[in-house]
């Protein structure tokens, strides 16, 4: 006799698991915990197999008999119901081992020791709040570019265009991994080339005129913070190095008898030499007794340890009053330096660039060397460490044609 659903409900627990039969080989199993699970009998070479279909009222009597007659229907064909499950089974596993979540994040793991522990940080959490709730389950190989198109326009309709381009091009990296370790075959990312307008390219904040720069250098004076932040605050502008730069910076890499800085910059993956003014080394050798027993030239204020928080300098300028996204922040004094050292002090462009860690090409095809252009950089460093403390001072102007011209 077939069962119904008041006779699946009336059916109570007993010490020993029992039987509900229904039709074609499905039944109701009601275990002595109260739990009822369906199955159905079945037979394969002669052989007697058994299949789950769930737990009722999870799945219902209708829905466990939909799932029987496929399954017959299968056995029909001369397929095998269990047999079919353990594939389904394996191909989820293989789908989920080569989902797009699991292969970033291995993408990550492997490229981790060639990039900045914050750039990946960075990346990872791009990834966790605009990528894998989309299509991060889904196996790479299926993932199309319609796909990847939506997960862009959401980041764009929420005001983050040039996120959205940077994320697309991180999911193509991704892909063109995935096609290296043998997990897809194309990347899609280049069939949305255009499909969302480009972002309004925008720059770092940065005070050029020279009469702002000598009221900032003066508002210097005024930071009540402490001695290293200050330190660093100072020597900003003198250096204009990438922040990164300057707060990483160790004092094995200085030789200030020489009056020079080298490191290498993991950003072009060269190394670089910044020669010392003496306004600069006078700072140093003022900071070197509070920290030079330490590895980090401005250590972090919770541990000697680490350097200083990587928002250090531009709170810093917000505490004296400046807007950091109008006005100036620390990638700024670059900007700031190249703008004045061309246009009022008439220093070669491709000095100035050299001393910024930018690659400059020349007739040669020369990548960039950290000696060249030595001798007209050192000149050029102390020339704008005078023109900074004239700027400060208030003094009269008068653009010239340095020795580093």
């Amino acid at each position: 006799m077939a069962l119904n659903d008041t006779a699946i409900r009336a059916a109570k627990p007993t010490e020993k698991p029992y039987k509900l039969a229904d039709e074609k080989g499905l039944f109701l199993l009601v275990n002595p915990n109260g739990s009822k699970w369906w199955r159905l009998k079945f037979r394969v070479g002669g052989k007697e197999k058994l299949l789950s279909f769930g737990i009722y009222p999870e799945v219902g009597l209708k829905d466990a008999r939909n799932k029987r007659d496929e399954a017959r229907k299968l056995l029909a064909d001369g397929g095998d119901p269990s047999e079919q499950r353990k594939a389904q089974k394996a191909a989820k596993t293989e789908r989920a081992a080569n989902s797009f979540e699991v292969i970033c994040r291995e993408w990550l793991e492997q490229r981790k020791d060639t990039v900045e522990p914050a750039q990946t940080a960075k990346t990872l959490a791009r990834m966790e709040n605009d990528v894998f709730p989309w299509i991060g389950g889904k196996a790479i190989s299926e993932i199309s570019a319609p796909e990847v198109l939506s997960v862009m326009r959401r980041m764009d309709e929420r005001g983050a265009r040039y996120t959205a381009h940077r994320v697309r091009s991180e999911i193509s990296r991704v892909f063109r991994y995935a096609i290296a370790t043998g997990r897809a075959e194309r990347d899609p990312c280049p069939d949305l080339r255009g499909a969302i307008p480009p972002a309004k390219e925008t720059h770092f904040a940065a005070i050029t005129a020279p009469k702002e720069v000598g009221e900032l250098l003066r508002a210097f004076d005024g930071f009540s913070g402490t001695f290293v932040v200050k330190s660093a605050l100072l020597l900003a502008p003198l250096l204009f190095t990438r922040p990164g730069e300057l707060r990483k910076a160790e004092w094995a890499s200085f030789d200030l008898d020489k009056s020079d800085w080298r490191y290498f910059i993991n950003k072009t993956k060269t190394e670089h030499l910044v020669p010392l003014a003496r306004q600069s080394v006078a700072i140093l050798r003022e900071l070197h007794a509070l920290t030079g027993n330490g590895r980090y030239v401005f250590p972090g204020a919770r541990s000697k340890d680490r350097p200083m928080s990587e928002a250090a300098v531009n709170a810093a300028l917000r505490r004296l009053g400046f807007d950091t996204k109008t006005e100036i922040s620390g990638h700024g004094f670059r900007a700031m330096a190249r703008t004045i050292l061309h246009e009022e002090l008439h220093i070669k462009p491709e000095v100035i660039e050299h001393q910024l860690a930018h690659t400059v090409a020349d007739t040669l095809g020369t990548a960039y060397n950290r000696t060249k252009f030595l001798k007209e950089r050192k000149a050029m460093m102390q020339l704008w460490a005078d023109y900074l403390d004239k700027l400060k001072a208030g003094a009269e102007i008068i653009p010239l044609h340095g020795s580093a011209a």
